[in-house]
């Protein structure tokens, strides 16, 4: 059964204050969101969707739970007659850690959610605290074990390269999030937004964004682990919108139209090295290298850059890249072929 998800973006509604990093504005690309509005959205979607799908709708872009009750329960009721009809199966949201509690769940499972993601960011205090973020390490497992307590699904939602943040820092919320019983994640290298206080601490020389490449090798590491412990990737990188590319809008970071692309074929660079690594290979070698079915443009990656940076690497005589369909997930296999199977 296919599924998909119909998103309603609520920018900065409920957000207690603007954290560093956070432009929803020109994230999402919407301004503001009203109940007949998130209506109209509804109905579009469904227009084009399977009615045998699985489909869910999405209240994303602000602390949703934090937005005052009346017009958090408002878009809430927009929702409900379509679940209530069996078109949608249910409601996810996403939210800030401390505007958790056993009311807002007790109201959200009435309306049928059944997945909150967190905006953990990080779980590192300094690096909470350099973000302006306004709630605690502590505030993420509190409200983690309320949600996991009450039955709904939990998604945690971290960044790559905030002030502060190093790998280590990362790799520690990646594991945090599994230890928290999340069940999703999603990743996101940081964009440098204008009008935004990360923004002038750029301008100013008090924050060196990470470029592109550099965002895409240190997100392997949280990826992998969480991937290994079978946590769902929802998605690496923001979701395009027009807004994103706009002039001036986009000042610095890790801005990219295949930002997730760029992410998955450094996972698979890794891997490719490590695998290669425990081989004895003759110079001029010539290898194939198996991936799982639907995964091969990352495997060879953008411009085929994996593709000609392990043949340099390994001086390589020739070098397939194919999908095999006894693989599944991210897993890979190297191949030593004889000097005639090895052309490419």
């Amino acid at each position: 059964m296919k599924h998909f998800t119909i998103p309603i973006f609520v920018p900065h509604l409920g957000c207690p204050r603007q954290c560093s990093f956070c432009n929803q504005k020109t994230i999402t690309g919407v301004r503001s969101m009203t109940p007949p509005a998130a209506s109209r959205q509804i109905e579009a979607h469904l227009a084009t969707i399977p009615r045998d799908a699985h489909v869910e709708i999405a209240f994303f872009g602000g602390s949703f739970t934090a937005i005052p009750r009346a017009e958090m329960e408002a878009l809430l009721q927009a929702a409900a007659p379509y679940v209530a009809s069996g078109q949608v199966s249910s409601v996810r949201t996403s939210t800030r850690p401390d505007a958790i509690d056993g009311d807002v769940l007790e109201l959200l499972s009435h309306y049928g959610v059944k997945t909150i993601e967190l905006g953990i960011q990080s779980t590192s205090p300094q690096v909470l605290s350099a973000c302006r973020r306004g709630h605690t390490t502590e505030d993420c497992y509190r409200a983690a074990r309320l949600i996991v307590s009450r039955g709904f699904t939990l998604g945690g939602q971290m960044m790559i390269g905030l002030p502060s943040s190093s790998p280590a820092d990362e790799v520690e919320t990646a594991r945090a999030i599994i230890a928290m019983g999340a069940k999703e994640a999603r990743i996101y290298p940081v964009v440098v937004f204008a009008d935004t206080p990360l923004a002038e601490d750029a301008a100013k020389g008090l924050y060196a964004p990470l470029t592109v490449a550099e965002a895409a090798e240190r997100t392997v590491a949280p990826m992998e682990i969480l991937l290994d412990a079978h946590v769902k990737l929802l998605r690496v990188g923001l979701c395009e919108t027009e807004s994103l590319h706009a002039p001036g809008q986009v000042v610095g970071g890790a801005c990219h139209p295949a930002m997730g692309e760029l992410c998955y074929s450094a996972l698979y660079r890794k891997r490719m090295r490590e695998a290669i690594s425990r081989l004895a290979l003759p110079k001029q070698s010539n290898l194939k290298i198996s991936v799982a079915p639907g995964k091969l443009s990352m495997a060879i990656g953008q411009k085929r850059c994996n593709d000609t940076t392990i043949r340099k690497e390994y001086a390589l005589e020739s070098l397939k890249i194919v999908e095999d369909p006894a693989l599944v997930g991210f897993e890979l296999r190297v191949d030593l072929l004889s000097s005639e199977k090895g052309s490419s």
